[in-house]
């Protein structure tokens, strides 16, 4: 990993961090990834991650939940259950386009063997293409590998770039890949977090901004080459959204919805090829799956959820910005290169722009 974005001195919205200025900001929220990069016998260049919402089993205390689909040019499971329930009722993956049904099978036969009896689970698995560098179509993941992931996930700092299921990806025409961040809100004396984690696939280079500066217009295909000649939007981009607030199904569904204001800010456009889904879910409520028939659940009025929309536009911005300082060139199948955004020259035109702003 080279960078984050303030490690460079430049600096996104007005909130706050959490700690690690990550999704795992967020108390009992962890992730893991699983990174495959190899050769033979067939190219390699992709793997999975897999985002635990709670310290315990989410099938067992599942979390409201809602989501977006800003574009629909791709996948993510579970969503028809997800929309009729407003629940979260399993721990998230992210893969690529060919493997999401292998990662949902895993992470069902993950919660049977950790206990779970509920008759069905219906998990959300998302996913965006990485065939340009990765040799899709050889199905390298295996169980053994999603197991890993879903075992080994930890709070604290999450690795950005070229990992997990981001391992393969394109973003603004520079290597793309995972990126988070996160914000906490203060209302009535009472701390929030709002944590973003988005694997970053989409998008032309001259849409680019970053804090408003049109940095991709700034570096030509002359210093920085294009992965493809021919510039026409491919990819997606999911982004899925954390919080400790206690917001209910409708109120997930409105924090997934601005997740598009932090994709427009750094270029995202939702073209016609692109899969821009959105996932929000809210830790605030224990709904235990056995627990009382009846429950008393807590809500922040709608009129006080400005802060909150402020703070997915920033982090789910900055969460994208992240997946390209931190990413590096890749060279993958067919021999083909995608190149990390040069971090000199985004300097050079960020100091540019401000000193002429």
């Amino acid at each position: 990993m080279r960078a984050r974005l303030r490690d460079l001195g430049i600096t996104i919205g007005q909130l706050p961090t959490g700690t690690h200025n990550a999704i795992t900001d967020v108390a009992g929220v962890s992730v893991e990834h699983t990174t495959l990069i190899y050769d033979e016998p067939r190219v390699a260049r992709t793997g999975v991650t897999i985002i635990h919402p709670r310290a315990e089993p989410t099938w067992d205390n599942n979390c409201f939940a809602g989501y977006h689909s800003f574009n629909g040019n791709g996948e993510m499971t579970g969503i028809a259950w997800l929309e009729e329930s407003g629940m979260l009722v399993s721990s998230i993956g992210i893969t690529n386009t060919h493997q999401v049904g292998l990662v949902r099978d895993t992470l069902v036969e993950d919660a049977i063997t950790h206990g779970y009896k509920g008759g069905f689970l219906l998990p959300v698995v998302a996913e965006t293409f990485d065939g340009w560098l990765n040799d899709i179509d050889a199905f390298h993941l295996t169980k053994a590998h999603i197991h890993e992931a879903i075992a080994n996930a930890k709070s604290g700092s999450v690795a950005e770039g070229n990992v997990g299921g981001g391992t393969g990806m394109i973003c603004h025409e520079f290597k793309g890949g995972i990126g988070t961040s996160s914000r906490v809100v203060e209302l009535f004396e009472k701390r929030y977090t709002v944590g973003v984690l988005v694997q970053a696939n989409y998008g032309l280079r001259q849409y680019l901004r970053v804090d408003g500066v049109p940095v991709g217009r700034e570096i030509p295909p002359e210093h920085t080459p294009r992965p493809r000649d021919n510039a026409t939007q491919r990819g997606s981009i999911i982004v899925v959204i954390a919080t400790d607030a206690p917001l209910i199904p409708t109120q997930c569904k409105r924090l997934a919805q601005r997740a598009t204001v932090g994709l427009a800010r750094a270029g995202g456009v939702g073209h016609n090829g692109s899969g821009d889904i959105f996932l929000a879910f809210a830790t605030g409520n224990p709904l235990k799956a056995n627990g009382k028939p009846i429950l008393s659940v807590e809500m922040i009025l709608h009129q006080h959820l400005n802060p909150f929309f402020d703070a997915v536009a920033e982090a789910t911005e900055e969460s994208i910005l992240n997946a390209l300082t931190a990413a590096e060139t890749m060279t993958g199948f067919q021999g083909r290169t995608v190149y990390a955004l040069p971090l000199d020259e985004l300097e050079r035109v960020m100091k540019k722009y401000r000193v002429n702003s």
